[in-house]
């Protein structure tokens, strides 16, 4: 190894300004390079811009991430950073962790090889003793991922105002001695933070035993808020229960009030798992067979095609979806060869970049070059690490309550999330992935007593939500369905009331929806999750018969009868389905088994306010009397009178909308921007690139979808063999554990976050299905 060198680049006046000490504020990407999967584990390891602070790979034949970052933004000082294993000292007693982030200090594990170097030297080492407040801030700061990591396993808590303003009692010695006051239990014990009083909990998960002493204590006293032992750490962290407000919450003044009862914070070791850590176990315990009939374990898989996603937390969701949607040639072309170009000249800072992460997801996926065997002491393999998509999820959840927490979530409700973001991000270069998956519907509606009728479209639409039949037998046991009946319920004739301009009275209209064109990738979620009793959500566990092959050619839309008389053009507005609403809030809450017409009701009635309010006005008017009936569109299209700002205007247009477009999506969902950007993707093709306010647009539209041929109707044929499914375990979408089963040829594969295996008889599996993914045949 060459000795390192006085850099000369050091020593002009402004070379300062080129290295930086990191803030509190900055995120140092220290552990892992921003635009591939390589990290500081690697034999290279991971250079650290000493400007920005962004984390760049080295040494490789097929990239340099980190000479790449020189060249585009002229940053020439990096700290290489390597990490290695130390030797396993099993003298020392093993230590309480966080499920996947290890507690004990790196310092203890790890030895760190750091070096500083400088690309305007030819990259060679050199002597870092003029920038030592700089390296030693890089080598102390938390690193990037980290923070995601700590803050992906807790809970989004607050304080309130009662263990901001608790009032304690008497000081007083708990002694050494911890036990319930009630009962003989030694753990699961919360300490009352008013009088001391030591009860024990609840039981639970994973069978922590309790008899839910401390509850009592509150019945009895009123005493509000308690603080489990043996999760308290000496940073001041632990498990707060208020019981006031039946919810975990943050005790800014922890230290403070444990001192009333002789406890010193900083003595402290963490000696249980905190709630969350057996919330999230108990999830993990919902797992997915892994064995054959005979016992023996499924074959592991690696290589391109078989690389496990770690769980970040909850992220089992995430991951599915990903395996998924990267499972089609169409997102992996796309996004490996251009997504590599795009890397190669991208000037924005990579973990902010929605193409540079994407090509980082598909390169890691795809390549193969982290789908690697691991082996334990006895040499024997025990899986894969796989990927860890920290800044991918970061990103692509930035700004959304949800998914942007650490909280389980729906993955069919990830998956729209996912869809709208990459079309808003795809829309202005014409080479959106997702169109694979988009159709169009064709809805016939028919009053019954004059006999007009009247054509709409859906188009663009990316998923049929299957309803499930719960028909249970003598056992009490749900009977199994097929898929077929599924989709039959989903496209049978319906009947409901409606104020007919014709008739100018109350009839009945009829409808009828048909598959007007087919998609390359058919997703069909199914309704799984309904509301139960008490109006409570739960699941039903209905195994669905779903077919390797599949043709759905009679669910095509028929011929038009030149014997039809359309409603007059005129009576549009009352014929149509109702107001402009947050399509993503309606998806939502149709999820949770509300009929669509409820969903806009209760959106439109809730000022467009998001799902969660909306869902609180159903469940506050199920027994209203016209909770079903047809809701009339506003008149003046809901618009501001203020009128749209210019600068909102423009950022549509930027996104590759016309300005016709952006005024009239703008106008209609009272100038708010983001639910602008939501109406128009719900409603692309029904306004004319030359829209105009006077309402001329909207009639020509109106008189071409009734004047429409059916030229227009996909006549291919409509068959399909299933590529795929995303299966769940647990009560609730938000609770429980999520894989993936993906074909690959002949084979197929189990995807359970980062474990990846063959799987011999998917039939067994194919039936506990909650998100089916079909491929038409020849697309």
């Amino acid at each position: 190894m060459s000795p390192a060198i006085v850099c000369p680049h050091l020593a002009p006046p402004g070379a300062a300004s080129a290295v930086r000490v990191p803030s509190l504020h900055d995120r140092v990407h220290k552990e892992e390079c921003t635009q591939c999967f390589d990290s500081q584990d690697g034999e290279n390891g991971v250079n650290v811009c000493l400007t920005c602070f962004n984390g760049g790979c080295m040494g490789n034949d097929d990239r340099n991430h980190s000479f790449l970052h020189y060249q585009n933004h002229k940053h020439p000082f990096v700290l290489n950073i390597r990490r290695v294993e130390k030797p396993k000292d099993e003298s020392r007693p093993q230590k309480i962790t966080k499920l996947a982030i290890e507690v004990e200090s790196e310092e203890e594990k790890y030895d760190f090889i750091v070096k500083a170097c400088c690309f305007d030297c030819g990259g060679a080492e050199i002597d870092g003793s003029p920038i030592k407040s700089a390296i030693d801030g890089v080598l102390n700061a938390m690193s990037s991922r980290k923070k995601s990591d700590v803050q992906a396993w807790q809970e989004e808590i607050t304080a309130c105002a009662h263990t901001s303003e608790l009032a304690q009692g008497q000081p007083k010695s708990l002694g050494s001695h911890a036990q319930c006051k009630d009962c003989e239990l030694q753990e699961n014990l919360w300490l009352c933070l008013v009088c001391g009083n030591l009860g024990c909990g609840r039981q639970q998960y994973g069978g922590v035993g309790g008899n839910g002493h401390g509850v009592a204590h509150f019945e009895q006293t009123g005493h509000t808020v308690s603080c489990k032992m043996g999760t308290i750490t000496p940073e001041g962290t632990a498990d707060i229960f208020c019981y006031k407000c039946e919810d975990d919450r943050l005790d800014p003044h922890l230290a403070r009030h444990l001192r009333n009862f002789g406890i010193n914070i900083a003595e402290q070791q963490k000696t249980e798992k905190s709630l969350a850590e057996l919330q999230l176990e108990q999830n993990l315990k919902f797992d997915f067979s892994m064995v054959t009939e005979d016992g023996k374990l499924f074959t592991p898989l690696f290589g391109p095609g078989y690389t496990g996603i770690s769980n970040l937390g909850n992220t089992c969701y995430m991951a599915s979806v990903v395996q998924s949607m990267f499972h089609l040639q169409e997102f992996q072309s796309l996004y490996l060869e251009r997504g590599q170009k795009h890397i190669a000249g991208c000037r924005q800072v990579p973990a902010d970049c929605y193409h540079c992460q994407m090509a980082k997801m598909a390169d890691g996926i795809c390549s193969g070059r982290y789908s690697t065997p691991v082996f334990d002491d006895e040499g024997e393999i025990r899986g894969q690490n796989g990927i860890s998509p920290s800044m991918f999820k970061a990103l692509l959840s930035k700004g959304h309550a949800e998914f942007s927490s650490m909280r389980q979530q729906d993955a069919q409700e990830y998956f729209q999330h996912l869809l709208k973001t990459i079309q808003k991000q795809e829309r202005a270069s014409g080479q959106d992935p997702s169109s694979v998956f988009q159709f169009t519907l064709e809805q016939r509606l028919q009053c019954e007593r004059c006999r007009h009728v009247r054509y709409t479209q859906e188009k663009d639409v990316t998923s049929l939500a299957l309803p499930v039949p719960a028909i249970k037998d003598d056992s009490g046991a749900y009977s199994a369905v097929s898929y077929e009946n599924c989709l039959g319920s989903l496209f049978s004739e319906e009947q409901r009331t409606f104020n007919c301009p014709v008739c100018k009275d109350k009839t009945s209209l009829t409808t009828l929806t048909r598959i007007r064109q087919f998609p390359r990738v058919l997703v069909t979620p199914t309704n799984r999750f309904v509301i139960g009793a008490n109006y409570v959500m739960e699941k039903l566990n209905v195994a669905i018969k779903a077919p390797m092959h599949l043709d759905i050619g009679i669910f095509r839309a028929p011929p038009r009868s030149s014997d039809e008389t359309p409603f007059p053009e005129g009576a549009d507005d009352q014929v149509k389905s109702g107001p402009a609403v947050d399509e993503n809030a309606v998806d939502q809450l149709m999820a949770m088994g509300f009929p669509r017409n409820r969903c806009v009701r209760a959106l439109v009635k809730t000022g467009n306010n998001g799902p969660d309010i909306a869902m609180n006005w159903l469940f506050e008017h199920m027994e209203d009397p016209d909770i079903d009936d047809p809701i009339e569109e506003s008149k003046g299209g809901g618009g501001s009178s203020a009128g749209p700002s210019e600068e909102a205007i423009q950022s549509l247009i930027d996104m590759g909308f016309s300005r016709a477009q952006a005024k009239k999506a703008m106008s209609q969902t009272d100038n708010n921007m983001e639910r602008a950007v939501d109406w128009l993707f719900s409603h692309m093709d029904d306004i004319p690139d030359e829209a105009a306010d006077d309402g001329a647009a909207g009639t020509a539209a109106h008189a071409s979808a009734q004047a429409a041929s059916a030229d227009d109707v996909d006549a291919l044929p409509a068959k399909y063999e299933l590529i795929g499914f995303i299966s769940h375990k647990g009560t609730s979408a938000h609770c429980g554990h999520y894989v993936a089963h993906l074909r690959k040829g002949d084979q197929w594969v189990l995807f359970n976050d980062n474990k990846v295996v063959e799987v011999p008889d998917v039939a067994k599996a194919v039936g506990d299905g909650y998100i089916y993914i079909y491929r038409r045949l020849g697309a």
